[in-house]
C-alpha cells in the first residue's frame, strides 16, 4: 500500500513534516549565529580571496613554466628536479638562511630573557622601559631601519669609528663576505622586543614563594634560576623558539637593503627570501619562484613538527 493510501485525510505527510522541521532547525541556527558569521565576513573574505586562493595558485604554477607574459604551460616536477639537482644557488640560499637561524634566534631569545629577567625586578617606570625596549621590534623590520643599519656598519661608520678609538681598524663590515651576515644577525637580536615581552609576561606568572622556600633552602641564585626558572618558563621559550624561528626563515627586508637586492658580496647575503624575489621579480620566472616558496613552506613545518614532536622531553606544563 502506498504512503498516500496509508496517510489519514488531512494529516501531514512525514516528508513535509520532516522538511519542515529541518527548515526551523535551519533558521534557529542561523538566527542564533548569523550576526557572528557576518563579523567573521571580513576575515573569512581575505583567508579565501588574499590567502588560501593565492597559495593553491601558486601550487599550481610551481608545477609550471610562467614569465606573466605568456599563459602558464605545464612542466610536472621538472622546477623541483632543476633545485635539487642544477641550482647552486638553491644551496647557497639554504647556507645563508639557516647560519641566520641558527645564530640570530639563540642569541634573540637569550639577550630578551636577561633583559626580561632584569625589568622584572620591580623597576620603578617599569611600563617606560617596557616601552623603549619593545620599539626596535616595531621599527627593525622597516626599510628606514636597514639603512641606518647599513650607515652603521659601513667601512666609514659609527661602528669603526668607535673602534678606532681603542686603535682597532674595522674591515667594511657589510661588504667582507666573512662578516655580512653578521650585521644583519646583529640587527635581528636588536630586536628583541617581542620575545621579551612575552618571557616577562612568563616570568609574573612564576610564583613567587617557590623562590622564598629554594632561598631558606639555601639554594643559590644560579640553583634557583635552573630549577625553578627555566622549567617553568620552558612553555614560554617553546612558543618564542617556534615564532622566532619561523620570523628568521621567513627574514627578506634587512638582507634586500643592505645588499642592494644582490645577496652580495659573493652571496654571503642570499637569503632563501631574496633568492625567491630575485627568480620572481627579476628573472620573472614565476613558476620556479613558486617552487622555491612551496619549498620554504615544506621546510617551516618539517621544523615546527619536529619542535613539537619533541617539546614533550623538554617542555613542563602544569601537569
Amino acid at each position: 500500500m502506498s504512503n498516500a493510501m496509508r496517510t489519514p485525510a488531512g494529516a501531514i505527510p512525514v516528508e513535509r513534516y520532516q522538511g519542515a522541521v529541518a527548515e526551523g532547525r535551519f533558521r534557529r541556527l542561523w538566527n542564533a549565529n548569523a550576526p557572528g558569521y557576518l563579523f567573521l565576513l571580513p576575515w573569512l573574505i581575505g583567508f579565501f580571496g588574499l590567502t588560501l586562493g593565492p597559495a593553491l595558485i601558486s601550487l599550481y604554477l610551481s608545477f609550471t613554466d610562467f614569465d606573466m607574459l605568456r599563459s602558464p604551460s605545464w612542466v610536472g616536477t621538472a622546477n623541483y628536479v632543476r633545485i635539487a639537482t642544477a641550482d647552486p644557488k638553491f644551496s647557497a640560499a639554504m647556507h645563508v638562511t639557516l647560519t641566520y637561524v641558527v645564530f640570530s634566534v639563540p642569541f634573540k631569545l637569550t639577550f630578551a630573557l636577561l633583559v626580561a629577567m632584569a625589568l622584572n625586578r620591580g623597576l620603578r617606570g617599569l611600563p617606560i622601559y617596557r616601552a623603549i625596549f619593545y620599539l626596535p621590534s616595531l621599527l627593525g623590520g622597516s626599510v628606514a631601519i636597514a639603512v641606518l643599519w647599513r650607515q652603521l656598519f659601513a667601512s666609514d661608520g659609527l661602528v669603526n669609528a668607535a673602534l678606532l678609538h681603542f686603535g682597532i681598524e674595522g674591515p667594511s663590515w657589510i661588504s667582507h663576505p666573512n662578516y655580512s651576515i653578521y650585521t644583519l644577525v646583529a640587527l635581528s637580536v636588536w630586536q628583541f622586543g617581542s620575545p621579551m615581552i612575552i618571557f616577562l609576561a612568563g616570568l609574573r606568572q612564576i610564583p613567587q614563594d617557590m623562590y622564598e622556600a629554594a632561598s631558606l633552602d639555601g639554594a643559590s641564585k644560579f640553583r634557583q634560576f635552573h630549577k625553578i626558572t627555566l622549567p617553568l618558563l620552558t612553555p614560554v621559550i617553546f612558543f618564542n623558539a617556534v615564532v622566532q624561528t619561523i620570523e628568521a626563515f621567513k627574514a627578506f627586508t634587512p638582507a634586500f637593503i643592505i645588499s642592494g637586492g644582490t645577496g652580495g658580496p659573493i652571496n654571503s647575503t642570499l637569503f632563501y627570501t631574496l633568492y625567491l624575489y630575485q627568480e620572481a621579480f627579476g628573472n620573472f620566472r614565476m613558476g620556479y619562484a613558486s617552487a622555491l616558496a612551496w619549498i620554504l613552506v615544506v621546510i617551516i613545518a618539517i621544523f615546527t613538527a619536529f619542535s613539537f614532536l619533541t617539546s614533550r622531553y623538554w617542555v613542563h606544563y602544569d601537569d
